[in-house]
């Protein structure tokens, strides 16, 4: 039997029960949307944490006591304020070091309220980080050195604690102590419930008083070129292991961070991808027993066209390519699906969603492969029946 001729009958058969045709694919199409979509928003994922993180800046180095471990609790800091004037000399740039010390508090303003990350920093974080101030100014030396209680709100905090007013010069409540506010941050946005916006900064002194604490979190410099960064970074971390004589450091950078969270996002691409798969498994198993009752209903036909002088290899290659035909229009249908899916909760939702070209090659190439595998059995079982039994059969 001819190629075409072969396509031709098997796609007569599929047309013969369009609804059985129909629900046999829908454990196909689900399994290969699914695919589609989920390797799309992991992909979207990925990119976006990476612009946010790579936003701050290719030669940023963070020094922190401990080993770095992502999802690992900090170690326990014994790290000074003035060790940031300790490395400045170090790196011999002056204000070159920024320091840090966060905890979430709860803000209140009149009977407004916000839960935000309250960073106790220095007056070169603006620099370091690249956060402009939109309206007022930034925390200053002065106010460091006094540790006077004056915060910058993010847009997030300024837009919930003061809806509709203007925030600069009014007073926020935090644990008690109030603070003026005396600037804003420019909006730059986020990911997955994190973003900047939402963050407050005080001086650090003053977060010292308010935390209850004499040490700080970690330090941050920009090094002058992304070539710099290792350097650097040994640069600090040696000064400070000489200073405290027994502690653990580490310096992390930007292609570190992106590298550790890019093979997490990865994996967990992969494993909701297989998950999705599982589907087209079901679907495949669906299309075994459909392949099974088409064969038990066309017995005599079988016969016939084996009387005829049709070979059992004929016969089973027909019955494999309707399995095959059936998990392919099938995939077709599911990879549309996807990217339709994919490109609505990319519009509609915060969700981020990249298609990824593989992904869509992938699913339909499962899908074919699907149809083979399951076909098989179902098709050998038609090839091998006897022309004489199957043309008795009623």
């Amino acid at each position: 039997m001819r190629i075409t001729e072969s396509f031709r009958v098997a796609f007569d058969a599929l047309l013969a029960n369009r609804l059985r045709s129909l629900l046999t694919m829908l454990g196909v199409v689900i399994g290969v949307a699914a695919v589609v979509v989920l390797v799309a928003i992991g992909g979207g994922a990925k990119q976006l944490v990476t612009s946010e993180v790579e936003g701050l800046g290719s030669n940023i180095v963070f020094v922190a006591p401990g080993k770095f471990q992502l999802g690992t609790s900090p170690a326990i800091s014994r790290l000074q304020l003035a060790d940031a004037d300790y490395l400045d000399r170090v790196l011999g740039r002056p204000d070159a070091v920024a320091v840090s010390l966060a905890s979430a508090e709860n803000l209140r303003a009149g009977t407004n309220t916000f839960y935000a990350t309250v960073q106790g920093t220095t007056a070169n974080v603006v620099d370091v980080f690249d956060r402009p101030v939109a309206e007022g100014r930034y925390v200053s030396k002065a106010d460091i050195a006094t540790a006077r209680r004056v915060i910058v709100l993010g847009p997030d905090a300024a837009a919930a604690l003061f809806p509709n007013a203007d925030p600069i010069g009014r007073q926020v409540d935090m644990g008690g102590v109030e603070f003026r506010v005396i600037g804003l941050f420019q909006p730059k946005g986020g990911a997955f419930g994190l973003s900047p916006d939402s963050e407050v900064h005080i001086p650090v002194t003053a977060a010292q008083r308010l935390f209850g604490m004499q040490t700080i979190s970690g330090f941050a410099t920009r090094a002058d070129s992304p070539g710099d960064v290792d350097a650097t970074g040994a640069a600090m971390v040696g000064a400070l292991k000489q200073k405290y004589q027994g502690d653990e450091f580490t310096a992390v950078s930007q292609t570190e961070i992106l590298g550790t969270i890019g093979k997490i996002l990865s994996m967990l691409t992969l494993v909701l991808a297989a998950i999705a798969g599982i589907s087209l498994l079901v679907g495949g198993v669906g299309v075994s027993n459909i392949m099974l009752v088409s064969v038990r209903e066309r017995t005599k036909e079988i016969g016939l066209r084996k009387a005829l002088g049709a070979r059992q290899r004929d016969v089973l290659s027909q019955f494999l390519l309707e399995a095959v035909m059936l998990t392919s229009i099938g995939g077709v249908i599911g990879i549309g699906l996807g990217i339709g899916a994919s490109y609505v909760l990319s519009s509609f939702t915060p969700l981020p969603a990249v298609l990824a070209w593989w992904s869509i090659a992938l699913a339909f190439g499962v899908s074919a492969a699907v149809g083979v595998f399951f076909g098989v059995m179902p098709a050998r079982r038609a090839g091998k029946l006897d022309p004489v039994v199957a043309l008795r059969t009623e």
